[in-house]
């Protein structure tokens, strides 16, 4: 398995563990609110936080350290790739096989999947190599 991958595998855990709502309709916010001992008229103790998802607001900060902490150890992981041949490659060939890319051709969604910018892949060499050897290898098991 990627490191790239370990890393996201290990995040997504600790995001499912995480005390998360998630309502499409009035019955499933009913359950939800019931879930977490609140009743319906309690919305001033959630936060809507997207896509249909709620927090209890008293889970607030540790749900936003929670996701800094991911950021930060993606963060270290690139930056500790210094030559783009291994956290970097990983992490380009896992969103560029998970966003079709031998279809597509295009980046747009790796980039975006990754919070990167076409600007600053261009401007990094270890991104830039790492993109261009994924892209590479993974364009190899696509013919």
């Amino acid at each position: 398995m990627n490191t790239y991958q370990e890393l996201k595998n290990r995040h997504q855990k600790e995001m499912d563990a995480f005390p998360l709502g998630a309502a499409f309709s009035n019955e499933q916010f009913e359950k939800m609110m019931q879930k977490w001992g609140l009743t319906v008229n309690d919305t001033d103790k959630i936060c809507f936080i997207g896509g249909g998802c709620f927090i209890r607001k008293s889970d607030k900060e540790t749900f936003f350290n929670m996701l800094k902490k991911f950021n930060d150890e993606t963060k270290a992981a690139i930056d500790a790739d210094k030559t783009g041949d291994g956290f970097i490659y990983d992490m380009f060939y896992y969103e560029l096989a998970n966003h079709e890319y031998c279809i597509t051709y295009e980046y747009d969604e790796t980039f975006d999947a990754l919070g990167l910018t076409e600007e600053q892949v261009l401007a990094d060499k270890r991104l830039l190599h790492g993109l261009k050897k994924a892209e590479k290898e993974y364009l190899k098991i696509c013919d």
